[in-house]
């Protein structure tokens, strides 16, 4: 079993995949926002590639536990990706999930030009390695 982390943003979207198996995720692609239609015909390609059964959409909540304007994109996007993958999605706290992506690229030597096309993927993946890790025994 697969699964597909989605981190959702207003100009890209990232997305990585893990496997229930080695329980690591890892960054995949970036989906350059265009309509609605295109985006969720990019993300059900990437999953139907990988074969997923399941999507994880970051849920951008505030500093102190409160929703915001791009917490109520995430919540109104997440039934439209369940629809177009045919494949249960679920929401997951995603705070400074982009802080860690960032970290994660400086660590391994990108400039922050190189991390503008790869950013949003690793955040994807740091968005379902915590919650594979909030799943684990």
């Amino acid at each position: 079993m697969r699964t597909l982390g989605v981190d959702l943003g207003r100009v890209r979207i990232g997305l990585a995949v893990a496997d229930e198996i080695l329980r690591t995720a890892r960054a995949v692609t970036t989906v350059v926002r265009r309509t609605e239609a295109e985006d969720l015909a990019a993300i059900a390609e990437v999953a139907r590639d990988y074969e997923v059964t399941r999507a994880v959409v970051g849920l951008p909540l505030n500093m102190d536990g409160t929703e915001g304007p791009s917490a109520r994109l995430a919540r109104g996007f997440a039934p439209r990706l369940e629809a177009a993958l045919g494949v249960p999605v679920e929401l997951f706290d995603e705070r400074l999930s982009s802080f860690e992506a960032e970290s994660r690229l400086r660590a391994r030597g990108l400039s922050a030009r190189e991390q503008r096309g790869q950013v949003d993927a690793e955040a994807a993946a740091v968005i379902l390695q915590g919650w594979l890790d909030r799943r684990a025994p």
